[in-house]
């Protein structure tokens, strides 16, 4: 690990919400910090140097995630055209007793991509019901999604510990075990956000997963379903204009943390699915022939009329898909549950033996 801060006990790090916060929450909070401020702005300047050099030009996904990123991703969330949110929260809510019923009496829980913990509220309450106290570890890019949800979920749950990991998913795998001790785990991946990684790229990720976990510990993963493209793009592509302030915001952030110098309404917010990769595609198009500079990076970027910045894939499966990238990284599905309209499925795997 390249830097690592520990904050929480009586030295806890400051949560938001009054004075009254520390006292009632702050002993049963820590957070680790796996990058501090410079490393995270080094790769972002990295990461930023070689999708914008690229052909064709990308920006990754991830960095959609600051402060402001976060607030127009829960905005997005409440739209009617956003099904994923609201439909995976209503098969948590149905389903929440059977997805508990295989786990041993007493786990772990551990989340990949916490952001707010709204769905999250539906297990750990039954998890709590099952075993009285509970240790949940989210491991989320926003340090400030996971302080502000540490606090909420604190205040709520009396007898809830929270240990956050301030990272990217590789860089938080490692403290899974260390954090998460000898208990058996229930591991969270909620929100479809396996979909932003290209099928080789999901197996990949789920075998440095499955690295960390042991046969008694179970894998919770939330998988968009295909489906028709009246339905998906206006989900990435809404009227009011949500997600082109969201896929926009990247280009806010370069400016502000980079010195970059993007004319924001220079750039179009286009979503197309492609069907026969099953995915959604997001990007950012250049409204006429431009250059941008950036300052931190002493860097020039040309675009052409009509060039795109790729910045999402957002992948929708089979079932058979899902099968097939779970078996090739060593899991077995045990449990799947859907909606009624089969738009989304929650899927139950553990370690092929």
């Amino acid at each position: 690990m390249e830097h690592r801060r520990l904050a929480g006990g009586s030295g806890g790090v400051p949560l938001r919400g009054g004075p009254m916060a520390m006292g009632q929450v702050g002993s049963r909070f820590r957070l680790i910090e796996v990058l501090g401020p410079e490393q995270a702005l080094a790769r972002l300047a990295q990461d930023v140097r070689a999708g914008l050099t690229a052909t064709p030009k990308y920006l990754p996904c991830r960095y959609f995630y600051d402060d402001e990123g976060c607030r127009l991703f829960q905005a997005i969330c409440e739209l009617p055209e956003y099904y994923l949110t609201r439909t995976e929260q209503a098969i948590l809510e149905a389903y929440v007793e059977s997805i508990l019923q295989p786990l041993p009496p007493s786990v772990v829980l551990i989340e990949l991509g916490s952001g707010d913990a709204r769905k999250t509220r539906v297990l750990l309450e039954a998890l709590i019901r099952r075993q009285k106290s509970l240790l949940y570890v989210p491991i989320d890019i926003s340090r400030t999604a996971l302080v502000e949800s540490a606090h909420r979920l604190l205040q709520a749950y009396p007898s809830l510990e929270v240990t956050a990991v301030a990272a990217e998913y590789d860089d938080g795998l490692p403290y899974i075990a260390e954090v998460a001790g000898d208990p058996p785990k229930l591991i969270l991946w909620l929100g479809s956000s396996i979909g932003n990684f290209d099928p080789p790229e999901a197996v990949a990720f789920l075998r440095r997963v499955r690295q960390v976990l042991t046969p008694e510990d179970v894998f919770l993963v939330g998988m968009d379903l295909h489906k028709d493209r009246a339905v998906l793009e206006p989900a990435y592509d809404d009227p009011q204009g949500v997600t082109a302030r969201f896929n926009r915001n990247l280009l806010v952030r370069i400016n502000r943390e980079l010195g970059g110098h993007f004319d924001v309404t220079a750039f179009r917010h286009r979503v197309v699915y492609d069907e026969v990769r099953r995915r959604i595609e997001m990007y950012l198009v250049s409204a006429w022939d431009q250059r941008v500079v950036i300052e931190a990076l002493a860097l020039e970027v040309l675009f052409a009329a009509d060039e795109a910045i790729h910045t999402e894939n957002s992948y929708k499966y089979t079932f058979e898909d899902i099968d097939a990238i779970a078996g090739a990284a060593g899991f077995r599905r045990v449990g799947q549950w859907l909606d009624d309209r089969r738009y989304f499925s929650v899927n139950l795997f553990r370690l092929t033996e």
